[in-house]
C-alpha cells in the first residue's frame, strides 16, 4: 500500500511539473488576468511580454547555428551509404508530412468557423517603456551560415572546429533549457492576457480542440501511408513492425521525449522479425534525433490556423511551400527538448510567415499542449524508416554488421574447440549451445574438422547443459 501511494505521488508530481500542465496554467492565468485587469495593468503586462519576446527572438539565430551546423559536421565524419539513405528518408518523410498538412490546411481551414482577428478588438495599451533587443543576424543569414560552417567543416576535415561546434551546441542547448523554456510560461501569460483583453481569443478556444483532433487524425493517416511505402519497398509485411510499437507509442505520449522513449523503441523494433538487427541498432537512435514527421505535420497545420484566426487569411501557397521545404531542414537539427521543433523554426514562423509576438505565443502554446502525441508519431514512424533501411540493405546486399560479428564469435569458438580436440586426442568436446545452434548448418562443411562436426551432430542429438567448461 505504501509503495502504491509513493508511486501515485510520483506520477502526480511528474504530471504537475510537466510542460503541458505548466502551459495550461499559464494560459488560464493569462485569460484570467486579461479578463479582469485594468488598462494600466495590461500596459505593464504587455511591456513584460515584449521584453520576453525579444529575448526569445534574440536566441533564434543562436539556435539555428548551434544545432544545424554541428549536426552537419558530425554526420560528415561518419558518412556512408546507409547514413545518406537514412538522412534522405527522414527528410522526405518530414517533407511529405508537412505537405500533407499544408494540403489539408488549405482544404479544411476555410470551412472551419474562424473569426478574423481584426473584428471588434480593443486596442492594447501602449508599452510603459520600449526596449529593443535586436537579433545578431536575420534568420535566413543564420541558416546560410549554419549550412556553410557545417559543410566547410566536413570538406576541410576540421576536427578541432567540429569539436568547437559541438561545444557551442551544448552551450546553446543550455540557453534553451535554462533561459528560453523557463521564461516561456511567463511569456504565455503576458500574451494571453493581451489576447483576452482584446476579447477575441475566448471565442476561439473550442476551435483549437477541433484542430487538435484533426491533427491527431493526420498523424494516423501519415503513419499508415509511411508504413505502406516501407512495406512495398522492403517487400515485407509492415504490420510485423507496427504491431510491436504500442508500448513505444504510449511511452512517448507519457514522456513527451524521443530520447526518453529510445530504450522502449529499441526493444519494440528488436521484436520485429522483418527488421535487421544492425539496421535497428543504427536507425532507431539516429531517427530519434532527425525524424520529426509528427511534430512538423502539427506545426504546419497550427501555423495556418493561427494565421487565419489572428490575421484573417491563410499564408500564400508559394510561402507555405517554401516554409515546408525549410522546416524539414530545421527539423533535422532541432534541439532534443519538448517543443524543440517549433523553437528551432521560430525564425521561419516570424520571418517567413510574418507572425508577431501574439501569433508566435499561440503557436508555441497549442503545439506544446499536444506535443506528446507529435512525439509518439515521430517515434512510431522511426520503425517504418528502419524497415526502409532494411529493404535497402537487402536489395543492395549490404553486409549485416551484426551477423558478421556473430560469425566471428562462432568461428572463434569452433577454432578453439578444434585446437582443444587435437590436444585432447580427438575426444568429444563441448562448445556453447549458441555456437552449436548457429554452426549446426555448417557442421558437415569441408572447412570444419571432422571431429568437431561429429561432436556438433552428437550434441544436437544428445544436448549437454548450455554452459560447461571445455576439456583441455
Amino acid at each position: 500500500m505504501e509503495t502504491t501511494k509513493r508511486g501515485g505521488a510520483a506520477i502526480l508530481k511528474q504530471a504537475v511539473t510537466s510542460l503541458p500542465f505548466i502551459l495550461l496554467v499559464a494560459v488560464a492565468a493569462g485569460l484570467g488576468i486579461g479578463s479582469v485587469a485594468s488598462a494600466e495593468v495590461i500596459a505593464v503586462v504587455a511591456t513584460i511580454g515584449d521584453v520576453l519576446r525579444q529575448v526569445i527572438v534574440f536566441c533564434v539565430p543562436l539556435i539555428i547555428v548551434g544545432f544545424i551546423a554541428p549536426s552537419i559536421a558530425k554526420l560528415g565524419e561518419n558518412v556512408s551509404r546507409i547514413l545518406g539513405v537514412a538522412l534522405l528518408a527522414a527528410y522526405l518523410s518530414t517533407l511529405g508530412a508537412a505537405l500533407l498538412s499544408m494540403v489539408a490546411g488549405f482544404g479544411i481551414i476555410p470551412h472551419l468557423t474562424l473569426a478574423g482577428g481584426a473584428e471588434a478588438l480593443r486596442e492594447v495599451p501602449s508599452l510603459e517603456f520600449p526596449l529593443d533587443i535586436p537579433a545578431i543576424m536575420p534568420v535566413t543569414s543564420a541558416l546560410a551560415l549554419a549550412l556553410m560552417l557545417g559543410l566547410a567543416a566536413v570538406w576541410a576535415k576540421a576536427s578541432r572546429f567540429t569539436a568547437l561546434l559541438v561545444e557551442f551546441q551544448r552551450m546553446v542547448l543550455t540557453i534553451v533549457v535554462k533561459i528560453v523554456i523557463p521564461i516561456l510560461p511567463f511569456f504565455i501569460v503576458c500574451t494571453f492576457a493581451g489576447l483576452a483583453w482584446e476579447g477575441t481569443l475566448t471565442s476561439q478556444l473550442p476551435v483549437f480542440l477541433v484542430v487538435i483532433a484533426i491533427v491527431l487524425v493526420g498523424h494516423f493517416v501519415w503513419l499508415g501511408g509511411l508504413y505502406g511505402v516501407a512495406g512495398a519497398y522492403s517487400r515485407t509485411n509492415p504490420w510485423e513492425v507496427l504491431r510491436h510499437y504500442g508500448s513505444a507509442y504510449l511511452t512517448a505520449v507519457g514522456t513527451m521525449s524521443s530520447a526518453a522513449t529510445l530504450g522502449v523503441a529499441l526493444e519494440c523494433a528488436g521484436q520485429a522479425k522483418t527488421l535487421r538487427r544492425d539496421m535497428v541498432s543504427f536507425g532507431i537512435p539516429l531517427f530519434a534525433n532527425i525524424h520529426l514527421c509528427g511534430s512538423v505535420l502539427t506545426e504546419v497545420f497550427f501555423c495556418m490556423v493561427v494565421s487565419q484566426i489572428l490575421y484573417g487569411a491563410l499564408p500564400g501557397l508559394p510561402t507555405m511551400l517554401l516554409f515546408c521545404v525549410l522546416l524539414g531542414v530545421f527539423a533535422i537539427g532541432a534541439p532534443g527538448v519538448p517543443g524543440g521543433t517549433v523553437m528551432a523554426s521560430l525564425g521561419l514562423v516570424t520571418g517567413l510567415l510574418g507572425f508577431d509576438g501574439a501569433g508566435t505565443a499561440l503557436v508555441l502554446t497549442v503545439f506544446a499542449l499536444q506535443d506528446s502525441f507529435g512525439t509518439a508519431c515521430n517515434v512510431t514512424g522511426d520503425g517504418a524508416l528502419t524497415l526502409i533501411l532494411t529493404g535497402y540493405a537487402n536489395r543492395h546486399e549490404v553486409a549485416d554488421a551484426m551477423a558478421s560479428a556473430d560469425e566471428a564469435f562462432f568461428d572463434g569458438e569452433v577454432a578453439e574447440a578444434a585446437g582443444a580436440g587435437r590436444r585432447g586426442g580427438g575426444k568429444p568436446l563441448l562448445i556453447s549451445q549458441q555456437a552449436l545452434d548457429r554452426f549446426g548448418s555448417r557442421a558437415r562443411s569441408s572447412s570444419v574438422p571432422a571431429t568437431i562436426g561429429e561432436t556438433i551432430s552428437r550434441e544436437r542429438e544428445h544436448p549437454w547443459p548450455r554452459r560447461r567448461c571445455r576439456q583441455r
